[in-house]
């Protein structure tokens, strides 16, 4: 008799959202990383890095709406909302940068990345409430509500291993 696997209950609310959505911008995080390196000295740097910052606001969205907030596939008005609280974001951090070189206009570079990382952890979580709250929520609702429980992350189905 085989055995039949029963999927594991996927975690809600908002801190698992939290989670995900933590693991999902890390990991296109460090891949875009890996890719500007890849494209350093073949194109330039400004040019290369908003190439990469548009693909992975793109890729980021499309997980964000799937696997964060299990919103289903990612519509353009979600693209465009997200692509508009990276730049909101992207604006924050530079700001918090400038206001760091007008008060201390030679910070070394541990106070540099300091100011950096928080302001970056802060525009995040006004990322997620944004994105939770205003792009993904009625979809993501009326997904899970549909059947009177959210979809699972990961299906058996849904995962392709690419050879």
């Amino acid at each position: 008799m085989a055995a039949t696997s029963v999927p594991a209950p996927v975690a809600t609310g908002p801190l698992a959202a939290f989670v995900r959505f933590v693991v999902c911008g890390g990991g296109v995080g460090l891949l875009s990383s890996g890719v500007l390196l890849m494209l350093s000295g073949r194109v330039s740097l400004p040019l290369a890095n908003a190439v990469v910052t548009v693909a992975s606001t793109l890729l980021a969205t499309e997980l964000h709406g799937r696997f964060t907030f299990r919103a289903g596939r990612a519509q353009l008005a979600d693209h465009l909302k997200s692509g508009l609280t990276a730049t909101v974001c992207y604006l924050f951090t530079t700001g918090a940068l400038l206001t760091l070189y007008a008060v201390h206009p030679n910070p070394g570079r541990l106070l540099e990345q300091g100011v950096y990382l928080s302001a970056s952890g802060l525009a995040g979580v006004g990322r997620f409430v944004v994105l939770r709250v205003m792009v993904f929520a009625t979809r993501a609702t009326a997904t899970a509500g549909s059947r009177g429980t959210a979809k699972p992350v990961l299906t058996r189905g849904s995962v392709v291993v690419a050879a």
